[in-house]
């Protein structure tokens, strides 16, 4: 009996244990499918703001194409939250223009984003807003759960277009509504409040639903009967356990944030567009859509480009200019309005025009940033464009030419002026000029203008005080100088001249000498490189005689200045060492009054009085003197700082 006793306890512990092993097992296995859940990252479309996304951690997938000027992104590295998720992703270098996935992380406001041109991608400058974000590679960070879907600000989500499905209340909503109540979080940045510590608004009236309204809005949106504007939402708004936003910010203010403009491009930007009746209705809208993805790109403000339009046909004529509109969204309303002109494609005639009247104060012009203009091109022009685009150039704007579906061989015995792209710019090196093989490829040419335009360094056609000028020197051959001295006197003209741009479209160098009487040494037109020039004041010659300094203005403002070119700075460099033999006022009145710009070197027994009088008021910035001849070189600094501090004080043109 006792052994039939132990064997059923011994089977009874057998099965026991077989239970015990075989649950564990059990176990295990559930334990194994808890540790590893399926994590299914959601997709997000380009347009989708990270402001919109309440999670303040999330991981999520790009689509391909974010790289798209319409997509905005303010700010560098760190953005604000009104930014583009992918497209800040694809500026930031995270991703490439072919998407994939990242990590957002939500982080307080900036008092400053400042814009760059990055990856392909253009960001904005905006002076503040009140939740940024960073993106970095879609790596899941140890001990963090990342939400499956995303929790938007608004029951309109948009993930919804690409098949995500946001996390919401599923409570029976009202008959006649589609709101529904978003999972509340309290974001980064943010505070939660109490309902108390607001005016709740009055329900509004509904068609659909007389109790639409009383269903709470989802946090952060602005109700559409509230607010009467679209489904926005604005980062680091107060966030109310109603649901309903605080009284002040029910605004009819639109929230588009406004930049001041990017201010490492500070240009004044005219385009001349082809309104001709060649590039007919479709390809007049791709001409324009174009003009709308640079203003997009270019990020325009008062602190940064300001942009108008130039339409030409036969004739050309100003859509709006510089001031007109200052920003990108103002800008692109404009030129969808813009109706084709038809006729001829005279954009030579269009250039002529835009030097004569676009770039003026009251046109907005604002003189310290450099004047550009943009020539676009079907085909060919049905006029000449290089005087025009010459004296466009001299005016010291920037002309960049943008030819579309250029002449082919067969076509070439018809066109005007051959090679007329590289006869209008400033180089041709390719820099200036950009062909495009067809209308539907001038879209890829937008970030590289662009780039060009805003590459305010290597814009070397904008007037300066060094390359904008016709000098004339007026050099002092009496026998008191003595040869020696007279070599001294031609290096310290050889030493100002060195520092100017000389060429035959920015400083041109003149010089004359007198005595009793006058000799022209070489004009503006003779030497068009700073080797020539410095070649030929080495082989002017000493002459020895009187000293007719009157006489000597009234031979340089005849001889030399006569033939400066209208829209060249006129400046008189004088140098003597004694009292004149004849009256200097009245021809030194005259030099003023014809717009010619004085300096007065006075050498040795010059006299003062007579030195204040031929130079430009006021006569202490504009006359020097000095005890000795080898004492000139000490001048050539202090001229040049003066002659640049008076043009940089002056409009552009």
């Amino acid at each position: 009996m006792g052994i039939v006793v132990l064997t059923m306890k011994a089977s009874v512990i057998e099965v026991f244990l077989v239970l015990l092993v075989t649950g564990i097992h059990s176990n295990k296995e559930m334990t194994k499918k808890i540790k590893r859940p399926k994590f299914n990252v959601p997709q997000i479309n380009c347009d989708v703001k990270a402001g919109k996304i309440i999670n303040p951690e999330f991981i999520v997938k790009c689509p391909a194409g974010c790289q798209d000027p319409r997509y905005h992104v303010y700010g560098t590295d760190v953005y604000a939250s009104y930014s583009s998720v992918c497209g800040a992703a694809v500026h930031s270098g995270v991703l490439d223009n072919s998407g994939g996935k990242i990590l957002v992380q939500k982080v307080a406001g900036q008092s400053s984003y400042k814009g760059s041109y990055s990856n392909g991608v253009r960001s904005l400058s905006l002076p503040r807003w009140r939740e940024s974000f960073v993106v970095s590679e879609g790596k899941p960070q140890k001990g963090v759960t990342y939400p499956s879907t995303l929790t938007y600000s608004s029951s309109k989500s948009p993930a919804a277009k690409a098949g995500e499905t946001t996390k919401a209340d599923h409570s029976p909503s009202v008959p006649g509504t589609t709101a529904q109540l978003v999972t509340l979080m309290q974001v980064p940045g943010t505070t939660m409040v109490g309902a108390t510590h607001t005016t709740l608004p009055k329900p509004s009236p509904s068609a659909g639903s007389t109790s639409s309204s009383l269903i709470p809005q989802p946090v952060g949106q602005r109700s559409r009967e509230l607010a009467g504007e679209p489904d926005l939402w604005k980062p680091g708004s107060v966030l109310l356990d109603a649901g309903f936003v605080p009284k002040e910010e029910l605004s009819t203010q639109s929230l588009e944030p406004v930049s001041q403009g990017d201010p490492n491009c500070k240009i004044d930007l005219s385009f001349l567009i082809d309104g001709s009746s060649s590039v007919g209705k479709r390809r007049f809208r791709i001409q324009k859509q174009f003009l709308a993805d640079v203003a997009q790109a270019l990020d325009v403000g008062p602190a940064g480009p300001l942009m108008g339009v130039v339409q030409y046909g036969d004739n050309p004529a100003t859509q709006f200019n510089l001031k007109t509109h200052t920003n990108s969204q103002d800008l692109k309303t404009a030129i969808e309005k813009i109706t084709q002109r038809g006729g001829l494609s005279n954009a030579g005639r269009a250039i002529s025009f835009v030097t004569k009247n676009f770039f003026s104060k009251s046109n907005g012009n604002r003189g310290g940033a450099p004047n550009v203009a943009v020539v676009m091109v079907d085909g060919w022009p049905t006029d000449k464009v290089e005087e025009a685009s010459r004296f466009a150039r001299e005016s010291g704007i920037n002309i960049f030419f943008i030819t579309i579906e250029g002449a082919t061989e067969n076509e070439k015995q018809y066109v005007l002026e051959p090679n007329f792209a590289n006869k209008a710019v400033c180089r041709t090196n390719g820099f200036y000029s950009l062909n495009v093989q067809n209308w539907f490829g001038l879209h890829k040419t937008v970030q590289p203008l662009v780039k060009r335009v805003c590459d305010v360094d290597r814009l070397a056609c904008s007037k300066t005080c060094l390359n904008s000028a016709d000098i004339g020197f007026v050099i002092d051959g009496s026998s008191s100088v003595g040869t020696s001295n007279f070599r001294t006197v031609l290096q310290f003209v050889a030493n100002l001249s060195k520092e100017f741009e000389i060429s035959d479209t920015d400083t041109r160098i003149g010089a004359m000498q007198y005595t009793y009487e006058q000799r022209l040494e070489f004009g503006f037109e003779e030497h068009s490189s700073k080797a020539d020039i410095l070649n030929a004041i080495k082989k002017v010659g000493y002459w020895s005689g009187g000293t007719s300094t009157g006489a000597a203005i009234n031979y340089a403002l005849e001889q030399l200045f006569k033939k400066s070119k209208p829209n060249k700075r006129k400046l008189m460099i004088l140098i003597t060492d004694g009292r004149s033999y004849d009256d200097v006022r009245i021809p030194s009145t005259v030099a003023h009054h014809k717009g010619v710009i004085t300096y007065a070197i006075g050498v040795a027994w010059a006299a003062q009085d007579e030195l204040e009088v031929i130079a430009t008021h006021p006569a202490r910035d504009h006359a020097f003197f000095v005890d000795e001849f080898d004492y000139l070189y000490k001048l050539v600094p202090q001229v040049i700082q003066n002659i640049c501090t008076e043009f940089n004080s002056q409009p552009r043109n």
